[in-house]
């Protein structure tokens, strides 16, 4: 709450600066002096010089005070277009000209995430009917006793009858299990970004919704889901994979969900590895930021099962991974797997841009070669920051302490917002050096990006994609 007030203030200091224009231009122009202020860590009227005139940002009477010299502000005689082309280019030093996405900034005290403490317990069971009586469902009734179980007809009944839901709602998603029955949505593949080289990954689409609460998480796009989901019929799932399997394909859950973060309720992970003992030529990947790995501990598999983790310095994980184990946690688990005979695979994805960012990596990645030998690592993917335009405004909603969007985010191929070209390609060829070092036989990709970053860095698609 601290931090809602703080950013609350820093916009109606903004807005205050800005009264004379119109709508657009006033969203705009204020915008632009938040995200700088908030940037630069200064107050928003030290960025605008004083004027023995009246700003045509403001009306008659409007004073710009400010202890900072002149040279470091922006003048405002100027009309609207020299005034924002100012703004933009402090704004986006790097970018200018970019495309750039300005929306109206909307704080709210009511969606503001909590992020001091996981207390996991829900409130709610909400039972479909077909599912009543599964045993997926008696799990989670006898893991959580004091929750009200509530018997539904079907989740999209349900969904008609609770519509519009807000972000607050969103985030009370951990306070209510849907226990459901899939007819038809088992198998995907990855919904790669339009104009993006695909790695030929399929999603086994099992489980929605996540109990961490990531800033950049694009699960927030999906503001209308009202809890936590998990499908009973597993075994439908198996029935259906023969039709849709693909000789040495790639699947895994962890795309619309953590794949082990309750796994100690579901059991997922036992039915799955034993299944794909009867698929050697497909490798499956369990997904996670979590540490919960008991079963996978205990149980026999074929060699063809890849744990992988997401991985960030300790400082992202602080900032913005709220409610995940640590890093130092996250490869203690997964040196426990490898040393229980599987693959681990590892996700820096997304990484995020700042100042020192690459000597925190490199710390990031010396830590995994001291944790995992290269040879036990199936693959790495590495992708950067990015997310759809509306999720600017929910993360900004959510988290308004946030320290992620401060860098330059703009516009981009897939309309997705994106660091420039020149950031992303510094990142990549950075990361390659670093892990290149340690193995020049690491199969590494990248993930959701565009064919002419691949040819800058000479990346070829490897025997990954199928």
């Amino acid at each position: 709450m601290r931090s809602y007030k703080k950013e609350s203030a820093r916009l109606k200091k903004s807005q205050n600066l800005v009264t004379r224009l119109k709508t657009n231009k006033k969203q705009e122009i204020t915008r632009l002096l938040y995200e700088i202020s908030k940037r630069e860590n200064i107050e928003p009227e030290s960025i605008l010089s004083p004027s023995p005139q009246p700003s045509p940002l403001q009306g008659e009477g409007a004073k710009n005070k400010s202890p900072l010299p002149a040279g470091e502000r922006v003048r405002v005689r100027g009309d609207f277009a020299e005034i924002k082309k100012t703004l933009l280019k402090r704004r986006f030093p790097r970018a200018y000209p970019s495309n750039v996405h300005l929306p109206k900034i909307k704080l709210d005290s009511n969606s503001a995430q909590d992020t001091r403490e996981l207390k996991f317990y829900p409130k709610r069971i909400f039972v479909e009917k077909s599912a009543n009586s599964s045993t997926l469902a008696q799990r989670f009734k006898k893991s959580f006793p004091k929750a009200r179980s509530i018997e539904i007809k079907s989740l999209k009944d349900h969904l008609k009858e609770n519509r519009g839901l807000t972000i607050s709602d969103y985030n009370k998603r951990k306070d209510a299990i849907f226990i459901t029955y899939e007819n038809y949505d088992f198998f995907k593949k990855c919904p790669c970004t339009k104009k993006a080289i695909g790695c030929g990954y399929h999603i086994f689409n099992l489980s929605f919704g996540c109990l961490f609460d990531c800033t950049y998480c694009y699960l927030q796009e999906y503001t209308n889901s009202p809890g936590l989901i998990f499908p009973a019929n597993i075994d439908k799932f198996f029935k259906n994979f023969f039709l849709y399997k693909r000789p040495g394909m790639r699947i895994g859950t962890g795309e619309f969900s953590d794949s082990l973060m309750l796994d100690h309720i579901t059991e997922y992970s036992l039915p799955i590895i034993e299944f794909f003992k009867k698929h050697k030529d497909v490798r499956f990947e369990f997904k996670t930021k979590s540490i919960n790995i008991d079963h996978l501990l205990k149980a026999k598999h074929a060699g063809n099962i890849v744990v992988a983790w997401s991985l960030n310095p300790q400082r992202i994980i602080d900032e913005n991974e709220f409610f995940t184990p640590s890093l130092t946690e996250r490869l203690n688990a997964a040196k426990k797997c490898v040393a229980a005979g599987y693959k681990a695979s590892c996700h820096f994805d997304p990484v995020v841009y700042f100042k020192g960012w690459e000597k925190e990596y490199k710390k990031v990645i010396d830590m995994l070669f001291d944790t995992i030998k290269p040879k036990d690592i199936a693959w790495i993917s590495i992708g950067t920051l990015r997310f759809n335009p509306k999720v600017k405004q929910t993360i900004e909603a959510r988290f308004p302490g946030n320290k992620i969007l401060n860098e330059e985010l703009v516009l981009d191929f897939d309309n997705k917002l994106r660091y420039p070209d020149s950031i992303r390609q510094e990142i990549y060829d950075s990361m390659l050096k670093m892990l290149y070092k340690h193995s020049k036989k690491l199969p590494i990709y990248l993930c959701m990006e565009n064919s002419s970053i691949w040819r800058e860095l000479k990346l070829r698609p490897t025997g990954l994609f199928r």
